[in-house]
């Protein structure tokens, strides 16, 4: 899709990832149905602030319908094309959504600035807990739980899911729904925040129904768009209030919570997985995961080491022919400590560092191999 530079598109700003704006923006574009436009206006309400963009996407097909319109090639915003149809307006924001200002919260007023509602004992701050509560709210209210929950509606007399025996079969804890962030303590609150990830859905059509102020119905639901969302809304709520932990964004413990790792070692994690063979990824999909959970501990760490070395050894040959005799150093490690063997004479007095140590450089070094495989397959 070619686009000129005929939108000003100084009054937008985008709420979502551009790269979410963009798939889906190209998802309404490949739409034959007639009810391209609804779905249009709904993506552009969710994924740009304010209601500037939706009216004018509106405005366009009645400026566009009259042709001695003196305001047809000049108003900002809409196109300066005269003629310039919906789909075309839509496309050329889709091209050049990367030009696209992304909305910013307001600055901190004063009781964020006075530090206020904050807690003093290490635990999960409570203004968190309500926090999440909102987020969870907002995305109730654009449809994203109606896939599991339902929608009443005065036609339809259906009996609805009930929301907290919902939950309660995932968690095995009961009276969850409707929220009540007073009463969490912090297990629960992160079991929430794990098993949304898990509910959301994001509807990709809605319609009216004004009868009763019954209002909008929602249909066509796909979760990855609305995980997407709902682990860059929670992990910047996360971050915010000093908490350690993410929403992993792939891997076996893809949306649950992980250790926080700077952008490096993310980006090394998602080569690997990505980089891998099937067989391979299984298995780093699962050292990963044993070493970044949150409830990780020394043995774990111990087993994904081990994991990451059992495929380092599949790949010995591969190694000493690229390294010569210091391939050894590779392995020497796995095997004079305390790691893979267990025997007596092993090393085992030192600080669980050396494992966080042991396993980036391990994972590093599958990396390496995979490039490695990578270019002699090429070659």
């Amino acid at each position: 899709m070619g686009g000129s530079a005929n939108l000003d598109l100084s009054n937008y700003e985008l709420r979502w990832p551009t790269p979410l704006f963009v798939s889906e923006g190209e998802r309404v574009l490949r739409s034959s149905n007639r009810s391209w436009e609804e779905q249009a206006v709904w993506l552009l309400t969710e994924a740009l602030a304010g209601t500037t963009a939706v009216a004018d996407f509106e405005d366009l097909s009645n400026r566009s319908a009259t042709s001695d319109d003196p305001w047809a090639s000049t108003t900002p915003g809409w196109g300066k094309r005269d003629g310039m149809d919906k789909r075309e307006w839509l496309t050329e924001l889709v091209n050049r959504a990367s030009e696209l200002r992304h909305a910013v919260k307001p600055r901190p007023y004063w009781p964020q600035r006075q530090g206020r509602g904050l807690s003093h004992d290490g635990s999960t701050p409570r203004d968190t807990r309500r926090d999440f509560e909102r987020i969870i709210s907002d995305f109730t209210d654009n449809g994203y739980l109606t896939e599991v929950f339902g929608k009443e509606c005065v036609d339809d007399p259906t009996e609805l899911p009930d929301a907290s025996w919902v939950i309660e079969r995932r968690l095995n804890i009961p009276d969850l729904w409707p929220l009540t962030p007073a009463t969490w303590d912090e297990d629960t609150f992160f079991a929430l925040i794990e098993v949304f990830h898990d509910l959301v859905s994001r509807p990709r059509t809605r319609r009216y129904h004004p009868w009763n102020n019954c209002g909008w119905h929602h249909s066509e639901f796909h979760n990855g768009p609305a995980r997407i969302l709902y682990r860059g809304k929670v992990n910047e709520l996360l971050r915010e209030a000093g908490i350690e932990y993410e929403l992993a964004a792939e891997g076996e413990d893809l949306g649950r919570l992980v250790a926080v790792t700077d952008d490096v070692r993310s980006a090394l994690v998602h080569r690997a997985l990505t980089g891998s063979a099937p067989d391979i990824t299984t298995r780093v999909r699962h050292a990963v995961a044993l070493f970044r959970g949150r409830d990780t501990t020394v043995e774990s760490k111990r087993s994904a080491i081990v994991t990451l070395a059992g495929i380092l050894e599949e790949r010995r040959a591969l190694l000493k022919d690229q390294l010569g005799k210091d391939e050894g150093a590779l392995f020497e490690i796995a095997n004079r400590y305390d790691l893979r063997h267990r025997k007596a004479d092993q090393r085992g007095d030192y600080d669980e560092a050396f494992l966080d140590w042991i396993f980036w450089w391990y994972l590093g070094t599958v990396e390496l191999t995979n490039r490695l495989i990578a270019s002699r397959t090429a070659g």
